[in-house]
C-alpha cells in the first residue's frame, strides 16, 4: 500500500512543470510601475515633465479608462507614457485595451455615429422649424434666455448702491437748502416810510407857460428817534467787565478809606529819610580796558558769571565790590589790560593766548603784572593818546616821548638770506619751527613787521587774511601771501622756497602797500 501511494505520487509530480519567474504573466501596470520606480520618478514628477495629471498617470498603470474626461485623449496618453518609461508605445497601447477593455471608436463604427434626430412630420408636409432655436449642428449652443444671465446677489448689490446714492443727494439737497436759508430778525419798529407823494398835490412853483407842467415831490424828514431805535445795539445778557488799570497792591490802605493818615511834620522827615539818595560812590578799585576786540568772562566766587562780553577797542568794564574776588577769563589777551587804582599795568597775556582763572583782586593784580611801558605798548599808548587820556600813564620820559611823537612803523633791516613779514591790514599770523613749535603769533598791524629768525631751521607760515601780508627778502618786496582773506597754510620761509613761488610785488594792483612802502 505504501508502495501504491509512493507512486501515485510520482506520477502526479511527473505531469507537472516547474514554472520559473518568466512563467508569470505580468500586468502593463506592473511593468510601468518597475519602469517608473528604476528611472526614481514619482507620479508628480511624471506631471511635471509629461505636462499629463498624476491621476491620468495612475489610471493607465491600473488601466481604468473611467477617469479620463475625454476617451479620445487615451490613446496619446498611453502611448506618451510608454515612451517616457522607454516601452514600445503600440505593445503598451494594445496591452491597456486588452487589460481595460478599451477600444477606439473610428469613423465606420457604431460608437463613432451619432443618433439621427426625428422630424415632426404633419399630414401636408413637412413641418416648419427655427433652425436658430433647433440648429441641426448638436456642437452649436441654444442661446440663453435674457433672465438665466441675471444673478440674485447682483441686484441686491445695484440695489444698496441706489440707495447710498439716494441718501447722499438728499443729504447733500438738505445742507444746500439750510445755506441757502435765509431768516429776517423781526423788530419792534413797523418800517418808515422815508417820502411820501400825493398825486394830487399841486407844485408850489408857477407853472411854465412855455413848457409842460411838472409835479414835484415834497420832502419828508426822516423820522431820527426810529432809525436810532432801530440800530441800536441790543442789551448784552453778560456784563462786560473792564479790568482796573492798576493791580489792587498797588493800593496804598493809607491814602484811601478810614485809613487815611494825615501828614504831620515828623511823617514828612521819615519820608525824606526814607527817600534814597544818588551820590557818587568810591571809584572802583579795578577797571578792565581793551586795546582791541577781546572776549572778557568773569565769574563770582560761586561760579555765576558776572560780565560776558567782546570789550571793543578803547572799551572799559568797572568789576563791583563784592566780598569774594572774581575770576577772569579772556582771549586775545595780549589786547587786555588792567586800571588798578587808577594805573594801568599789563597786559593779561600774550598775544591771541587765552587767560584763565585770573584773580582780580587789586593787590594781586599789582604783584602779577607789571606796569605798562611806552616802548613795549605802543598800541596802548596810540589809543590813549587817541582817547586823550594820559593822566593814567606813569610820569616818565619814555611816556611823554611816546605820547608827543608820532608812532611810525620801523624798518627791519635785513641782511642777506634772511626773510620779514610785514602787513598792509592787519593779518593774523603763526610761525612754526621744524618741530612744529610756535615761535611766533600776533596780528600784525598796517605796516608792522616781523624778521624770521635765520638760524631756525624748516620755519613755517599760516596766515589768516594772507592778501594783507607780504614778504621782503633783501631789498625785494614779493607776495601777497594768498588772494583776499583767505587762509594760508603751511608756507615755507626759506628764501629760496619764497623767490620761487611769489612774484615781485604790484603795488598798482594794492593801494595799501603803496603806501605802507612810502611811509
Amino acid at each position: 500500500m505504501i508502495g501504491r501511494m509512493f507512486s501515485q505520487n510520482n506520477e502526479t509530480n511527473e505531469g507537472e512543470t516547474p514554472r520559473g519567474f518568466d512563467a508569470f504573466d505580468m500586468r502593463l501596470g506592473d511593468v510601468m510601475r518597475g519602469e517608473r520606480a528604476t528611472l526614481g520618478k514619482s507620479l508628480l514628477d511624471v506631471q511635471r515633465e509629461l505636462k499629463i495629471k498624476a491621476s491620468y498617470i495612475s489610471a493607465i498603470e491600473n488601466a481604468d479608462p473611467s477617469a479620463f474626461d475625454s476617451p479620445g485623449f487615451i490613446a496619446g496618453y498611453v502611448r506618451s507614457y510608454a515612451r517616457y518609461l522607454h516601452l514600445d508605445p503600440e505593445w503598451a497601447f494594445q496591452a491597456f485595451c486588452q487589460e481595460s477593455g478599451f477600444a477606439t471608436a473610428h469613423g465606420m463604427s457604431v460608437d463613432a455615429s451619432s443618433p439621427r434626430p426625428s422630424r415632426p412630420v404633419v399630414a401636408t408636409g413637412l413641418a416648419t422649424r427655427n433652425v436658430f432655436e433647433e440648429p441641426s449642428t448638436p456642437f452649436v449652443p441654444k442661446p440663453d434666455s435674457v433672465f438665466s444671465q441675471i444673478e440674485a446677489g447682483a441686484i441686491g448689490s445695484i440695489a444698496v448702491m441706489i440707495a447710498l446714492v439716494a441718501g447722499l443727494g438728499y443729504g447733500a439737497y438738505s445742507i444746500v437748502q439750510e445755506v441757502q436759508q435765509v431768516e429776517f430778525t423781526p423788530v419792534d419798529q413797523t418800517p418808515v416810510v422815508a417820502a411820501s407823494v400825493d398825486p394830487l398835490a399841486t407844485s408850489p412853483v408857477a407853472p411854465s407857460l412855455n413848457g409842460p407842467e411838472m409835479a414835484s415831490v415834497a420832502p419828508v424828514a426822516p423820522n431820527t428817534e426810529a432809525l436810532d431805535r432801530l440800530y441800536r445795539p441790543a442789551a448784552l445778557d453778560v456784563p462786560v467787565l473792564t479790568p482796573r488799570d492798576e493791580p489792587i497792591a498797588a493800593i496804598d490802605p493809607r491814602s484811601v478809606g478810614a485809613f487815611v493818615e494825615t501828614p504831620t511834620e515828623e511823617s514828612s522827615l521819615l519820608a525824606a529819610a526814607s527817600t534814597p539818595q544818588v551820590v557818587d560812590g568810591p571809584t572802583p578799585d579795578v577797571v578792565l580796558f581793551a586795546v582791541s576786540p577781546t572776549w572778557v568772562r568773569v565769574r563770582g566766587a560761586d561760579g555765576s558769571i558776572l560780565f560776558e562780553k567782546v570789550l571793543d577797542k578803547g572799551e572799559e568794564y568797572a568789576l563791583p565790590v563784592t566780598e569774594e574776588t572774581p575770576v577772569l577769563r579772556a582771549g586775545n589777551s595780549g589786547s587786555l589790560y588792567f586800571k588798578v587804582n587808577g594805573t594801568i599795568v599789563g597786559p593779561a597775556g600774550q598775544g591771541t593766548s587765552t587767560v584763565k582763572d585770573v584773580q582780580l583782586a587789586s593787590n594781586d593784580l599789582s604783584a602779577s603784572y607789571k606796569q605798562v611801558d611806552p616802548i613795549e605798548d605802543k598800541a596802548l599808548f596810540a589809543l590813549l593818546k587817541e582817547l586823550n587820556a594820559p593822566d593814567v600813564l606813569p610820569a616818565s620820559a619814555n611816556a611823554a616821548e611816546a605820547l608827543a611823537e608820532p608812532e611810525t612803523p620801523e624798518q627791519i633791516t635785513l641782511g642777506a638770506g634772511e626773510v620779514a613779514l610785514f602787513a598792509v591790514r592787519p593779518a593774523w599770523v603763526r610761525v612754526r619751527d621744524g618741530d612744529g613749535k610756535v615761535i611766533f603769533e600776533k596780528i600784525l598791524e598796517k605796516g608792522e613787521e616781523y624778521r624770521v629768525p635765520a638760524e631756525i631751521a624748516g620755519t613755517n607760515l599760516r596766515a589768516g587774511n594772507s592778501g594783507s601780508l607780504y614778504f621782503r627778502v633783501g631789498d625785494q618786496v614779493i607776495g601777497p601771501v594768498g588772494p583776499g582773506t583767505s587762509t594760508a597754510r603751511n608756507v615755507s620761509l626759506a628764501v629760496e622756497d619764497l623767490s620761487a613761488k611769489y612774484q615781485p610785488a604790484d603795488t598798482a594792483a594794492d593801494p595799501a602797500l603803496r603806501d605802507v612802502l612810502q611811509q
